[in-house]
């Protein structure tokens, strides 16, 4: 497994590279935001770390770039002032999990062994449809009509288990146990932040309303859709 660290702190870097290096991990590491970008876009990584406070460019406009150019790589970003917003901030760029400063080594093994349990692990499933959504696990594409969906790889699985299970209702603890896996670290509110980017990913298709709020209960996916075209 190949690991890519981004971290600006020479002492933290140090005590990570040798922590991921002794749990079998291969370590490469970047210390600031243009270098990162670089090694994100033209390397392949199964989990990268990412320090989100950064000199030349922050790890949010880092990632950014990453899932407009379609990499897919599971990220775990490091934040030091622990905040929510800074949080949301993260999972709005595309960030599959947080860990806030100062944390233990042990926790962070937890966490890199939690998004690489998670990763794409419905590749080898058959393309489903609801309504006029389709979603091919194999090419790992979302479409309406031909309608390419950009969606990041959370927001792929969440979809795919909502198209897998249509018009049943599932709690955010029940989301957090068959998406994202071990979520012992995982806040339920982590739920709420990828289902709002899954809806803002549909909507230049006109299928953001079938992802329904169900008050007091959680999620659902319907296959009503909306009839106004779809947008360009």
């Amino acid at each position: 497994m190949r690991i890519l660290l981004v971290e600006d702190d020479p002492d933290l870097s140090r005590q990570l590279k040798l922590a991921l290096g002794d749990a079998g991990y291969a370590v490469d590491h970047a210390a600031d935001g243009e270098e990162a970008q670089f090694l994100g876009e033209t390397e392949p990584y199964d989990a990268v770390v990412l320090d989100l406070g950064l000199p030349k460019v922050d790890g949010v406009s880092v990632l950014e770039r990453w899932r407009r150019g379609n990499v897919a790589t599971p990220v775990l970003i490091l934040t030091a002032r622990g905040s929510w917003n800074e949080k949301v901030a993260g999972f709005d760029a595309g960030a599959d999990d947080y860990l806030t400063k100062p944390f233990s080594t042990h926790e962070l093994m937890a966490r890199i062994r939690a998004v690489l349990r998670r990763k794409a692990p419905e590749a080898l499933d058959t393309a489903v449809e609801v309504g006029p959504l389709k979603l091919d696990p194999a090419t790992r594409r979302v479409s309406r009509e031909g309608q390419e969906v950009r969606v990041g790889p959370t927001e792929f699985r969440l979809l795919h288990f909502f198209m897998t299970h249509p018009e049943r209702v599932h709690s955010r603890s029940q989301l957090l146990d068959r998406v994202w896996g071990d979520h012992v670290f995982i806040e339920e509110r982590t739920v709420d932040v990828h289902v709002k980017r899954l809806r803002e990913a549909l909507n230049p298709v006109s299928c953001s309303q079938m992802i329904e709020t169900v008050r007091g209960a959680g999620y659902r996916l319907t296959q009503q859709v909306q009839s106004q075209p779809m947008s360009a």
